[in-house]
């Protein structure tokens, strides 16, 4: 039973911001999605579906930040996190004490909040994947309970949260080392939003093709390097055994940057990659993480190329 039911926002209407929106509605939570990248005042309720090992559905109420003056409650973040900055600015007079959870990938990508000294900063780390079938249908998989943990907060707010957003389908649990967790998410992360959307493929491609696994351990040792200079010590073995998960229970699915270069966006790869990169050459290991940096480089190079030729076939 839930104690004190807080008003949910989701600020993100993609995959993953539809998909957890629906689970909490259908467990009786008080959930409204909230655009986060078009404001034009509009409020309207969308029928969505979720196809998981069952099809589930709800009618959600979808609003835009403008028509909102006050968020007290939970704000969930599901929107792309190369945005914090401007959305950081944006929420700062309307959540007020409300706490942030952030559903996103990246490295440090909670600086921009912090900066705008929020009260309440959590990080979750997703373990699901979801993607578009069509407008309002959606594929969904969770491959593990998502861990969330504190950046700035207590460990009772933080209990409340997580008791807030668990539902059957998408589950959360506390972590108190949320940043351990976090580097070897992104250490992954960095292998499948190079690796795949380079060669055009699904997710399964690490547990079928030996080639692109050799490629992985690259990237995986590359990372740890950073990492160790960051006092985070992981083991590479485990993170190998995590992606190889992952590779195997999403096979069939597309990672989230593919997702957006075939719809002529902006990726993450410079909260990934090209962060892992940037750390790197502060601490002068450029040299040692060649590889990281390159597919990257070519990540943000292919969707620049992408949106631009996107744009010019609208213009004629």
């Amino acid at each position: 039973m839930l104690h004190s039911q807080r008003q949910i926002y989701i600020v993100g209407t993609g995959s993953i911001g539809k998909a957890l929106a629906v689970f909490l509605k259908l467990e009786g939570r008080k959930v409204t999605l909230v655009r986060g990248s078009m404001d034009d005042g509009s409020s309207t309720t969308e029928e969505i579906w979720i196809e998981s090992e069952e099809n589930h559905y709800a009618s959600i109420p979808i609003v835009t930040l403008s028509t909102i003056k006050t968020m007290e409650g939970i704000v969930v973040l599901a929107t792309k996190s190369y945005g914090n900055k401007q959305l950081a600015v944006s929420l700062k007079e309307k959540t007020g004490s409300s706490p942030i959870v952030l559903l996103q990938n990246g490295l440090h990508i909670e600086q921009a909040f912090l900066l705008q000294n929020f009260p309440e900063l959590y990080r979750c780390v997703l373990f699901v994947t979801s993607q578009s079938v069509s407008s309002n249908r959606f594929r969904f998989k969770p491959v593990s309970v998502c861990p969330v943990g504190i950046v700035k907060g207590s460990v009772g707010k933080l209990y409340h949260i997580v008791q807030q957003l668990d539902t059957r389908n998408f589950g959360f649990k506390s972590e108190k080392n949320i940043q351990q967790i976090i580097w070897k998410k992104v250490i992954v992360n960095c292998v499948f939003n190079s690796v795949c959307p380079l060669l055009e493929t699904d997710n399964g491609i690490f547990v079928r093709n030996d080639e692109a696994r050799r490629i992985a351990r690259r990237i995986i040792s590359e990372c740890l390097l950073v990492a160790e200079q960051e006092g985070i010590i992981l083991n590479s073995k485990d993170i190998e055994k995590s992606l190889l998960q992952i590779s195997k229970s999403s096979e069939g699915q597309f990672i989230s940057t593919l997702q957006d270069i075939r719809n002529n966006r902006k990726t993450e790869i410079e909260t990934l990659n090209l962060e892992i990169a940037r750390m790197a050459k502060g601490l002068k290991m450029v040299q040692r993480c060649r590889e990281t940096n390159l597919l990257g480089t070519l990540i943000k190079l292919k969707a620049e190329i992408k949106v631009e030729e996107h744009s010019k076939s609208i213009m004629t």
